[in-house]
């Protein structure tokens, strides 16, 4: 929380523990908070990520994380002097004979009602409060603890008592907010261990340790092994005594076997005036009210200002104030806006019918979802594609789909990064207002001061490690600019600007242009027919480029690999230059110089539409190229007249052979054989096996 900005701020927003904004200190507040139920869907949107075998696989991963399914076990603890009981949820049951104390996050009920009449442990919870809210935050600082006082009853060792910390490395979200702590085997409770001097008993020893010696040092044990000192468990492996835990704490009635998510219910409250209003009222009556649907949308007002902290519709004089939709008496509506996540976790339903009075409408949805292809940053993995499969869930629950899964098809395409400076003063600078010397040294273009030179990093407005779109633009044509990106690397990677490779790019493009301008003199109209005749080596070779270079960069584009596509296309303009060279006057090389020059505009158009448009005109072409079909290719033509195998003797190459695609096995392996160098490698040796890789490889094992 935020007390100047008056928001709920996102654990990356909280810089030093100070709003990035503001400049205010960060804690952590009780709020009545609007939330969406993703966790009735948790088993659902896990399993199901194995049906999504067109998402690349670490997208996959993240949100199986980011999802966190675990077997585990609810444990309950008497506390020694009365009747009350302590729940715990854990994972490794098993080591519970490991167990030295027991911690509860600061927001536990237990660790409220201990700083209630405690202002030690009141002064340690507000402490937890003000420091980092993430997670990562949280495993980097130290590990803190405070005594309550409060012990914890062994549930297998009659008469041991563990003493129960309110700690600051517990998340309140995680299971019950309660932990017993075993530091044998958890790094974080071992640490905590250490600095309080309680005991560190190992109860899973190495398969090759004697259990009589083994011990643990400063890093905890987590790998594998057999159970000791647990007396029953003594000799079983790690999942045969989670087991038997299980069996006699369900038995005592005392635990049971649950499955957990890491996972938790969306909270979508924002306190900001930027988002849309929840549509209910609160009536002192009637309690919430659901806004009419014939009041809707709730519209924010025009007039609100910010000149004081807070929700901007908290402190409007107006808006708020509404009469009780149900009763008609005076009433209040809800101030607080959705998250912005909201709206893009479901737009993709809404684009199929824009204009429809309902939010879809169904026969659209069903015919157009789910959608083919998705293509967004990685960035974007986890929480906004995540909450897109739960919005499309939740919408066929409510009758407006009939798909789960919005995106068949996901691609992530890397970022566009650039190198990162800094004045003397620590402050970001532009890339136009660093100046380098013949050395390679880095000043300020204006005040000549040194530079420093930071790590490439994604662009982005606040390091200012950004290149103006629009200078680009004005300089070499926002063609230039996508050829450059989608040539330079593969699409999924990222992508390193430099103004030597965006000149590159441009130098290409006018060398195109100037190919097409002068190849559109001298060769036949648009639409002329085929005329016949005998084929000639050059122009049999020139049309067989033209349609292998049309099946190769159409197989690419459809895979999403533009840089391959790119490279096919700079390889077949060198062939289109270079065709005049061996091409006789006839008409029928005419003709397949048009049918090459057409075919090479179609296939740069979607890297380079506007250059494509112009050349297609210049080409004597009046209908769009936007409204062309995408060139088709002749599949005998396209067919590879030769194929290069290698050839190699125990995996060494040794040699290459040209030879027609699809040959017989037998003939590929004589011809390899034959060569030169291969004799001279196999000579006087056995020859054990010839494997064959058909148009690929050949591997001579001796």
């Amino acid at each position: 929380w935020d007390p100047v900005d008056g928001t709920v701020l996102a654990n990356e927003q909280v810089i030093d523990g100070l709003g990035w904004r503001s400049g205010a200190p960060v804690e952590k507040r009780e709020l009545e908070q609007w939330v969406f139920a993703i966790t009735d869907f948790a088993k659902d949107l896990l399993d199901s990520l194995e049906t999504l075998d067109r998402w690349p696989d670490r997208v996959r991963l993240m949100q199986q994380n980011w999802i966190g399914r675990s077997e585990g076990m609810r444990v309950e603890f008497s506390l020694a002097g009365g009747d009350d009981t302590l729940e715990i949820y854990t994972t490794r049951h098993d080591t519970l004979f490991g167990a030295s104390f027991m911690a509860l996050a600061a927001n536990h009920p237990l660790a409220q009602s201990v700083g209630a009449t405690d202002e030690q442990a009141a002064e340690f919870i507000a402490e937890c409060q003000r420091s980092g809210t993430s997670e990562v935050a949280i495993e980097a600082a130290e590990k803190m603890g405070y005594d309550t006082g409060l012990r914890a009853m062994h549930p297998f060792i009659e008469g041991k008592e563990l003493p129960v910390y309110i700690a600051n490395f517990v998340l309140m979200e995680y299971g019950t907010g309660a932990i017993f702590g075993c530091p044998a085997h958890d790094q974080r409770d071992l640490d905590f261990a250490n600095k309080y001097g309680l005991a560190v008993t190992p109860v899973v020893g190495p398969s090759d340790q004697d259990p009589a010696t083994f011990a643990v040092g400063s890093e905890a044990y987590v790998g594998p092994g057999k159970l000791i000192n647990s007396d029953f468990l003594n000799g079983m492996t790690i999942e045969n005594a989670k087991s038997e835990v299980a069996n006699r704490l369900e038995s005592a009635g005392t635990g049971r076997v649950e499955t957990n998510y890491r996972l938790r219910d969306w909270g979508v409250s924002r306190q900001r005036y930027w988002g849309c209003p929840i549509p209910v009222v609160h009536c002192p009556e009637c309690g919430i009210v659901a806004v009419p649907h014939a009041d809707l949308p709730v519209l924010l007002p025009d007039d609100a200002t910010f000149d004081a902290p807070g929700n901007p519709l908290d402190h409007h004089p107006t808006w708020k104030h509404v009469d009780c939709p149900d009763c008609g008496n005076p009433a209040v509506r809800e101030t607080d806006t959705l998250d912005t996540f909201v709206d893009s976790s479901w737009y993709f339903a809404r684009f199929c019918s824009p204009r429809d009075d309902s939010p879809v409408d169904r026969a659209a949805v069903d015919s157009w979802l789910p959608v083919d292809q998705y293509i967004g940053g990685i960035e974007h993995a986890i929480l906004h594609l995540l909450y897109s499969r739960f919005f499309a869930r939740a919408m066929k629950a409510t009758g407006h789909l009939d798909t789960t899964e919005p995106f068949a098809g996901l691609f992530t395409q890397g970022m566009v990064c650039h190198q990162t400076y800094k004045d003397e003063a620590g402050d970001w600078l532009y890339p136009e207002q660093v100046r380098f010397d013949d050395g390679g040294g880095a000043a300020h273009g204006e005040t000549g001061k040194p530079v420093t030179v930071g790590r490439s990093e994604s662009m982005s407005k606040s390091k200012k490690n950004v290149v103006d779109p629009g200078a680009i633009i004005d300089r070499y044509g926002a063609d230039t600019a996508r050829w450059f990106m989608l040539s330079d690397s593969p699409p999924e990677r990222d992508l390193e600007w430099s103004d030597s490779g965006a000149a590159g790019a441009s130098r290409f493009l006018q060398r195109l242009w100037k190919l097409i301008a002068d190849g559109a003199d001298g060769i036949p109209h648009p639409g002329t027919e085929h005329p016949g005749g005998d084929v000639s080596e050059a122009v049999a070779e020139l049309r067989a480029a033209t349609h292998r270079t049309i099946a190769k960069v159409t197989e690419d584009i459809e895979r999403l690999r533009f840089n391959v596509a790119v490279a096919k296309l700079y390889e077949f303009t060198n062939q289109v230059a270079d065709a005049p060279k061996t091409l006789d006057n006839s008409a029928l090389a005419g003709w397949a110089r048009r049918e090459a020059l057409e075919a090479l505009t179609q296939l740069v158009a979607p890297m380079m539409p506007h250059m494509a448009e112009e050349a297609w005109a210049l080409l004597g072409h009046t209908t769009p190229l936007t409204e062309t079909p995408w060139p088709t290719f002749d599949p005998e033509l396209a067919a590879e007249q030769t194929v290069t195998v290698g050839v190699q003797v125990n995996g060494k190459l040794r040699g290459t052979l040209h030879i027609p695609p699809g040959l017989d096995e037998a003939e590929v392996r004589e011809l390899a054989l034959a060569q030169d160098r291969v004799q001279l490698a196999i000579e006087g040796r056995e020859i054990r096996k010839v494997i064959v890789v058909p148009d690929r490889i050949v591997n001579v094992v001796v």
